[in-house]
C-alpha cells in the first residue's frame, strides 16, 4: 500500500510497550497511525480527525473503552472500532459489539491477526458507507423544492448536490414547466452561497432594450425614464446566485457583453463609466435545444461553451412515472390549507386520469388544474366531475381504464394471416399496432396506451423514433 493509500487509524493504548508494537505490525501494513493513551484525548482525536478505525484498548485510565464505543454510536461518527482487551470474555465480547465494535481480539495475538482483523473492519465499513448513499441517492422523495421519487429524478438530486459547493455554471435544459427555477433554487439552497440572494431573471419576459438595463443595472439619465441610478440583478446577487431564465432569448449584442461579464467578473452600467466587480454563481436555463439555436446562428458559440459546464436536463412530467401522483397529493394539501378546503385526497378515478393524462405544460399545468380543483369546488375528496378541462373531455375516453365495465374496442394487433409474406420487422408490426390501438381511440393516446397497458411516454417516445425515421426516409 502506498503512502498516498494509506489509511488513518486511531490506536487507543495505555501501555507503552504494547502501543509501539501494535504501531509497528500496522506501519509494516502501509497504515498511517496516532496513538493515544486516555479516551479522553481518544473522544477529542475523534471529532476533530475523524480516522476510518479505531483500535480500542477497553480498559483506560481515564474511563471505559465501551464508553467511547457507545459515544461512537450515538452520535452516528462513521467511523468502524476493533477492540482489544487482555480481559477477554464472551460478556465483554456481546457487550462491545452491541455497542457498535466491528469485531473482538483477546490480547495476546499475532500480526496477522490484527492487520487481517483491521482489513475486515475497514472494508465492511466501505461496504456500509455504499449501501447507505445508495438508499441516499435512490430513496429521495423530495429534495430542496423537487417533489418525486422516480429513478429519472435521483441522478438529478445527486448532480445538484455535487454542483452546489462550486462556483461552475450550471446550465438546465427541459420542457416549459418541468421546474428549471426550482432546480436553480435547489442549486443555491444547497450551496454556500445560500444565506446571499437569490435572483431570478426571465431573459424572455423583458423587452430587449430594457434587459441590458435590468442585468447590469443604470445611471440617471442613460435613457428616457432613467431618473435615478438602479442595481441591476448582477449587482443584487452579489455573493449569491443569478439565475438567468430562457437564456436563449438573449439578443446577441447582449450575448457578447454577458460572455465578457462571466470572463472578468465586471461590468459597466449602461449609460456609465464606472467598471463594477461581483462574485456570483451563474445558472442559466431554457426550453430550448440550446445546440440548435448555436447551428442556426442565434446563439453565441463561445458564450454556449463557456456556460455549459454542469449540463442537468430535467424529464417531462409525463416520464416521471408516479411523480405526477406525488405532486399532485402534495399540492392539494399546499392548496387546500391556503384556501381554506377541507380537501385531504384524490378518489381513485382521478388518480387515474391524473397518472393517464400527459401533461404537456407538465408541473406548472398540474398546479394550475390543481388550484383550479381547490378553489372551484369543496369536498373531502377531489371527485372526477371537480377536474377542469383538458381533463374533462377526456373522462369518457379514459374511462375504460378505470372501469372495466365500460366496453373496449377490439384492437388487432397483427395480421389475421400468419404466412411468412404477412410478416415484417418488429418494429412495423409494433407501429402497426399501436396506430390500430390510437385509431380506435380517437386518437386518444392515454386511452390507447391504457388498453395496450403501457405508459402513455412509451407510445410518445415510440411515434417521436418512427417520426426520425421518416424524415431520414428510413
Amino acid at each position: 500500500m502506498s503512502k498516498a493509500d494509506a489509511t488513518d487509524l486511531l490506536l487507543v493504548e495505555d501501555v507503552p510497550s504494547l502501543a509501539n508494537v501494535y504501531r509497528e505490525f500496522l506501519k509494516k501494513a502501509g497504515f498511517d497511525v496516532t496513538h493515544v493513551s486516555l479516551g479522553s484525548d481518544a473522544l477529542n482525536h475523534i471529532r476533530t480527525h475523524l480516522p476510518k478505525l479505531v483500535i480500542l484498548d477497553l480498559q483506560l485510565p481515564d474511563m471505559a473503552g465501551l464508553d467511547i464505543l457507545r459515544t461512537l454510536q450515538s452520535e452516528d461518527l462513521p467511523t468502524a472500532a476493533v477492540v482489544i482487551t487482555a480481559h477477554g470474555s464472551i460478556n465483554t465480547a456481546v457487550e462491545a459489539m452491541q455497542a457498535g465494535a466491528a469485531d473482538f481480539i483477546v490480547k495476546p495475538f499475532a500480526a496477522e491477526r490484527l492487520i487481517v482483523t483491521v482489513r475486515n473492519a475497514l472494508e465492511r465499513q466501505r461496504l456500509r458507507t455504499l449501501v447507505n448513499r445508495f438508499q441516499d441517492d435512490m430513496g429521495r422523495s423530495r429534495f430542496h423544492g423537487f417533489i418525486g421519487s422516480s429513478p429519472l429524478m435521483q441522478p438529478i438530486y445527486r448532480i445538484i448536490e455535487n454542483a452546489a459547493s462550486s462556483k461552475a455554471t450550471v446550465f438546465i435544459t427541459g420542457e416549459s414547466g418541468t421546474g428549471k427555477e426550482v432546480c436553480a433554487e435547489a442549486i443555491h439552497r444547497a450551496s454556500p452561497r445560500r444565506a446571499k440572494p437569490f435572483v431570478a431573471i426571465n431573459c424572455g419576459a423583458i423587452p430587449r432594450d430594457l434587459i441590458e438595463s435590468e442585468i447590469f443595472g443604470h445611471v440617471k439619465g442613460a435613457f428616457t425614464g432613467a431618473t435615478a441610478d438602479r442595481d441591476g440583478a448582477a449587482s443584487r446577487a452579489d455573493g449569491g446566485t443569478l439565475f438567468l431564465d430562457e437564456l436563449c432569448e438573449m439578443d446577441l449584442n447582449l450575448q457578447t457583453k454577458l460572455l465578457r461579464f462571466l470572463q472578468t467578473g465586471s461590468f459597466t452600467r449602461v449609460g456609465g463609466s464606472k467598471v463594477e466587480k461581483v462574485d456570483i454563481r451563474i445558472v442559466c436555463a431554457t426550453n430550448r435545444n440550446p445546440q440548435v439555436e448555436v447551428e442556426e446562428g442565434r446563439f453565441r458559440e463561445d458564450l454556449y461553451y463557456r456556460l455549459h459546464v454542469i449540463p442537468i436536463h430535467l424529464p417531462p412530467l409525463r416520464d416521471r412515472d408516479d411523480d405526477v401522483i406525488e405532486i399532485a397529493r402534495a399540492l392539494l394539501q399546499q392548496y387546500a390549507k391556503e384556501e381554506g378546503r377541507a380537501f385531504d385526497g384524490f378518489s381513485p378515478d382521478v388518480e387515474a386520469i391524473i397518472k393517464a393524462y400527459p401533461w404537456p405544460g407538465n408541473v406548472r399545468q398540474l398546479q394550475n388544474v390543481i388550484r383550479n380543483v381547490v378553489v372551484l369546488n369543496e369536498g373531502a375528496q377531489v371527485m372526477p366531475d371537480m377536474l377542469p378541462p383538458p381533463l374533462t373531455p377526456g373522462l369518457s375516453a379514459l374511462r375504460p381504464a378505470i372501469r372495466p365495465s365500460t366496453p373496449i374496442p377490439t384492437v388487432t394487433m397483427v395480421g389475421d394471416s400468419t404466412s411468412p409474406a404477412s410478416l415484417g420487422p418488429l418494429w412495423r408490426i409494433e407501429k402497426d399496432a399501436i396506430e390500430r390501438a390510437i385509431s380506435a381511440c380517437d386518437g386518444n393516446i392515454p386511452r390507447a396506451a391504457a388498453l395496450l397497458e403501457v405508459a402513455p411516454s412509451t407510445i410518445y417516445r415510440k411515434k417521436q423514433a418512427w417520426d426520425e425515421m421518416v424524415a431520414r426516409g428510413n
